[in-house]
This record gives structure tokens, C-alpha cells and sequence, in this order.
């Protein structure tokens, strides 16, 4: 087994776990004892207004770190992409933005999650969301098809990222925008505690460093990125977590303090070119 498959397997375990959870108990999906991750991370990201009116299941079963449909601008009429969609929170929120003309999709490859997210949608009365099945590796729609590609905290938990990002370019439209929440890494730090912090903040996998990941969305072909910290995860913050790990946390505070935040990741996908004497109007 490659690690790429390993991973999956983990996360499909583990999410798969988080919506029966979810849809057994009505409890947050971070309760489930696997996930030993959520707090401070998935607290306090949703405004009391962007949650009237939705699923209380869909609120129960974030898991993200971040809230990236208050971060960017989404338009009437256009279509949104969210990668690895769980129960359906933020296509629901994007799915009111960009109003009955647009539409937005989510992409997910867990069954349990997928049931969750379409029961979501209808106790919600949302008709313009469709949720796929597929991998954010391998996105199951047509090149240049959407406008935004948006994701909270799933990018991380890729084995291959570099992919992700090189099919988020492939199917943004001329001009499109890639907004997404995500974990990443800042500075140097002890291999061992990034390792460990990682897991606790990632639930499984690891973070990118911050220059890593602009270099890696521009070998896509990205334009303008840029890395906003929303929330810097503090050593204390998973105390627990790290002696749990066997790390000494006071031996390696002070050069892990900040080594990862929650960011809002930006960039965009170049506009066509135009070469007919009407661009110039």
C-alpha cells in the first residue's frame, strides 16, 4: 500500500466516522473521540446569521479551520467548487451567494459524508448543489468549467498536493479564483513537534510551509497568491495532545510557538489573452 492510498484510507475512516456521529447522536462531529484535533480549530468559524437557516447536522459536522465563503467575493450566477465538501456547510453557504443562476458543487469520496451533505441539502431546500463522488486529485468535472474553487482544511490532507492544485487550475475558468482555508507551516521548527502539531491540528496529515505552498500554486500556473493567517495555533493550545505524543512541550515551546495557523490561501488563474482589436476596449 502507497502512502497516498494509506492516507485516504485514514481519512475515509475517519470522516466516515465524524457523519455517524453526526447523524446518530446530533453531535458535533468533533466529539468523536478520533478527533482529537477540533478544539480551538473548528470553534466560533460560522456567524450566528450565516447559520440561520441551515441543517443543524451540516453545522454538527464542520470540521474545517477556517471560513473561507466569508473571505471571498462570490457573484450572482457563478459556479463554485468545494473540495472535499464533508457535510455540506460551505456549498450551502455559497450556494445562497451566488443565488439560483449560479450553482455550487462539492467533492467528496466519503459515502457517509456524501449522505449527510445531500440530506443536508434537502432538509435545506437548496436546489442549485450537486455532490460529487471523486477524489480532490482527481476532479470529476470538465476543464475551465467553474468560477471558485473554495475548500476548508482538506487540502492538508492530501499526499499529493502539488495534483489538488494542478486540477483546481485545470477546471477554474480563465480569470477564476482559488480561495481556500487550509493548515500551514511557518518557520522552522523541531521535525518531531511539526510532525506532532501537524496531527493535531490536520487530524491526519501534514501542512505545507507557507512558501512551499505559494510555489507549488504557482508551478500550476497560478497568479497573485498570497497567505493570510486567519488563526495562529499556540503550543498550549495542544498541550494535551503533544504529551500524549511523548513530546517534552516545555522543552520545545518557545521554537514551536506559531509554527502553524489556519490561512486564508489565495490566488487566480490567469485571464485568456486576448489578441482581437476589441480587447483593447
Amino acid at each position: 500500500m502507497d502512502q497516498a492510498t494509506s492516507v485516504q484510507d485514514q481519512v475515509k475512516a475517519k470522516y466516515g466516522a465524524a457523519a455517524r456521529q453526526v447523524q446518530q447522536t446530533s453531535e458535533a462531529a468533533c466529539c468523536n473521540p478520533s478527533f482529537t484535533c477540533c478544539d480551538p480549530i473548528t470553534v466560533n468559524l460560522y456567524s450566528e446569521s450565516e447559520k440561520q437557516g441551515l441543517p443543524a447536522s451540516a453545522v454538527l459536522a464542520s470540521l474545517g479551520c477556517g471560513n473561507p465563503t466569508a473571505l471571498i467575493d462570490l457573484r450572482p450566477g457563478e459556479t463554485v467548487l468545494d473540495l472535499g465538501s464533508g457535510g455540506g456547510i460551505d456549498v450551502l453557504l455559497s450556494a445562497k451567494r451566488v443565488g439560483p443562476t449560479g450553482k455550487a458543487y462539492g467533492l467528496d469520496m466519503t459515502d457517509e459524508m456524501l449522505a449527510l451533505a445531500r440530506e443536508n441539502q434537502l432538509h435545506a431546500g437548496v436546489e442549485n448543489v450537486e455532490f460529487l463522488k471523486g477524489e480532490i486529485e482527481h476532479i470529476p468535472l470538465p476543464d475551465q468549467s467553474v468560477d471558485v474553487v473554495i475548500s476548508n482544511c482538506v487540502i492538508n490532507l492530501s499526499a499529493d498536493k502539488s495534483r489538488v492544485l494542478r486540477e483546481a487550475f485545470r477546471v477554474l475558468k480563465p480569470g477564476g479564483r482559488f480561495a481556500v482555508s487550509d493548515v500551514v507551516a511557518r518557520g522552522s521548527v523541531p521535525a518531531e513537534v511539526r510532525r506532532s502539531m501537524a496531527l493535531w491540528v490536520g487530524c491526519i496529515a501534514g501542512a505545507l510551509e507557507e512558501q512551499e505552498y505559494i510555489h507549488k500554486l504557482t508551478a500550476a500556473g497560478f497568479t497573485g497568491v498570497s497567505v493570510e493567517p486567519t488563526r495562529v495555533y499556540e503550543v498550549e493550545d495542544a498541550r494535551k495532545f503533544l504529551e500524549d505524543a511523548g513530546v517534552d512541550v516545555d522543552a520545545v515551546a518557545a521554537q514551536a510557538a506559531g509554527s502553524l495557523m489556519a490561512a486564508f490561501v489565495r490566488a487566480t488563474r490567469p485571464a485568456r489573452a486576448c489578441c482581437e482589436p476589441s480587447c483593447c476596449n
